[in-house]
């Protein structure tokens, strides 16, 4: 059964119901102007579909929904820090399970809101407190807030992104443009280096572009169509697509399933930020799809 289909568990609006795949609760959106699924698991959108438009947002065929493990797709949370600064890798808030604190619609589209703070389980990996609000604006365009305070008595510094997977026809027929030319090669231990105003891709790429404009373009030439990835409050775009031999060893992606995603992200990369008590960031992408 499609992820889509399942039965609903609770109608909460006439847009928004809930319903559950293997002890996971998916907030679904079903509205006039686009639909969406946010799973509570990992605060973990899922789906994203624009009225009239394919969809956006890539989820692997072979993503696993385990309450202990990260969902392949979509767009994880990535907090409190970004890569393998801690363990688990990219922060345990994809693990984590979020609450639905809001939902509110009009005309326009639905805003969905979650909320993640510290407990016994999250101080026995970061020792801080935190209160993590993750809001999506469902509509036309897609966009998703990451709201990061800190409720400590200390200063705490952390790091992150909004790991957007996208969907695309054909990996081999796409370019990436305004993400900048400085970038760290990741496949090559960070090699810092220097490229062109646009990217096309032939191998896995997985890099963190240091300078980025703050839109960065999808254009999609099979699909005639743009992505347009608007990010805030971010220092770096990371871009990732692991090309075949990767995918091979990923048990939660099929073997050619990099042909059809590519990875844009806001980031928060390095050193990261820091927050003195009661201090606030917001770390959001923006995400529209234009013909």
């Amino acid at each position: 059964m499609s992820l889509r289909n399942l039965p609903a568990i609770a109608v909460l609006s006439d847009a928004v119901t809930v319903c559950e795949f293997q002890d996971i609760k998916i907030i679904r959106v079903i509205h006039d102007m686009a639909e969406a699924g946010i799973s509570l698991h990992g605060g973990h959108l899922i789906w994203y579909k624009p009225a009239g438009e394919e969809d956006v947002i890539w989820l692997s065929e072979k993503a696993e929904f385990d309450t202990t493990k990260a969902i392949r797709g979509g767009i994880p949370v990535c907090w409190p820090w970004f890569g393998k600064a801690g363990t688990p890798s990219h922060g345990f808030a994809r693990n984590s399970e979020w609450t639905l604190k809001q939902h509110r619609e009009s005309e326009q589209g639905v805003i969905v809101a979650l909320e993640l703070e510290d407990n016994e389980v999250t101080r026995e990996i970061w020792p801080h407190k935190f209160k993590n609000q993750l809001t999506f604006e469902i509509g036309p365009q897609l966009k998703v807030s990451l709201t990061s305070t800190n409720t400590d008595e200390q200063a705490w510094s952390f790091s992150g992104a909004l790991h957007s997977y996208f969907q695309v026809a054909d990996i081999k027929n796409i370019t990436i443009s305004e993400m900048g030319c400085s970038y760290l090669d990741s496949t090559q231990g960070g090699l810092p280096c220097q490229g062109g105003e646009q990217l096309m891709f032939d191998q896995e790429v997985d890099r963190v572009y240091t300078q980025p404009k703050d839109t960065v373009t999808i254009t999609d030439n099979t699909l005639s169509r743009q992505i347009q990835v608007t990010n805030q409050g971010h220092n770096a775009a990371v871009i990732w697509n692991p090309w075949q031999e990767l995918s091979i060893s990923m048990g939660d992606m099929a073997d050619n399933s990099f042909e059809t995603m590519v990875c844009v992200e806001s980031t928060i990369h390095g050193e990261g930020i820091t927050l003195e008590p009661g201090e606030s960031h917001t770390l959001s992408t923006q995400i529209a799809v234009k013909q």
